[in-house]
């Protein structure tokens, strides 16, 4: 039973951060620049992974990101870094998906499963993090190297998502390890399943 409330709590942590990867996918909120005139007007541009918003006196206007000119000439290399991030943030997010059914395969899998299946759940939360942890780094080192990033642009919500989101992965990871090592095994026994349905 003790195990059974591990995984459940982890898998409970896990789907929270799993939501938080795909906002932080959907959600043109990674790198964002607002600015106020002395007139009174106001203007946002908010930057994601596949598109980006600007937003001035109540209109908006969303475009693809990176645009041609992005990935032309000298800012070719900040094109092709950009979409590394992309790349990785959906392959995380497919590798989550396949991490939510590891779980629930462990947790309904009986007694033997949940004792041994701490490893393959342990290694691909540790994947899930590494992978996102890579994204996250990337946008931050391009935010802090970049010259079209000056004063005023700051990281945001979606880059906030990603960083809550690894690590409650890699805390699961080190939960789950930890407890096949400190937790006692469960107790009882179960049937095969010959005697299970006809005993």
């Amino acid at each position: 039973m003790t195990r059974v409330i591990v995984y459940s709590t982890a898998l409970v942590a896990f789907v929270a951060a799993t939501a938080m990867t795909f906002s932080a996918i959907f959600i043109p909120d990674w790198i964002t620049y607002d600015v106020s005139s002395n007139t009174g007007s106001h203007f946002t541009r908010k930057i994601g992974l596949h598109r980006s918003c600007s937003y001035k006196d109540g209109s908006t206007i969303c475009e693809h990101f990176p645009t041609k000119t992005d990935c032309m000439g000298d800012e070719r290399y900040f094109c092709s870094m950009w979409r590394s991030v992309g790349f990785l943030m959906s392959f995380a997010a497919v590798l989550e998906l396949v991490t939510i059914v590891a779980y629930l395969v462990i947790l309904n899998g009986g007694k033997q499963k949940r004792e041994t299946g701490w490893r393959i759940l342990s290694f691909l939360l540790f994947l899930v993090g590494i992978v996102q942890c890579a994204g996250m780094a990337i946008v931050a080192y391009v935010f802090d190297n970049d010259e079209r990033f000056f004063a005023g642009w700051q990281l945001d919500k979606s880059w906030i998502l990603c960083t809550v989101s690894w690590s409650i992965a890699m805390l699961s990871a080190a939960f789950i390890s930890l407890s096949a090592f400190v937790f006692p095994s469960e107790g009882g026994y179960e049937l095969i399943p010959s005697e299970r349905y006809n005993g």
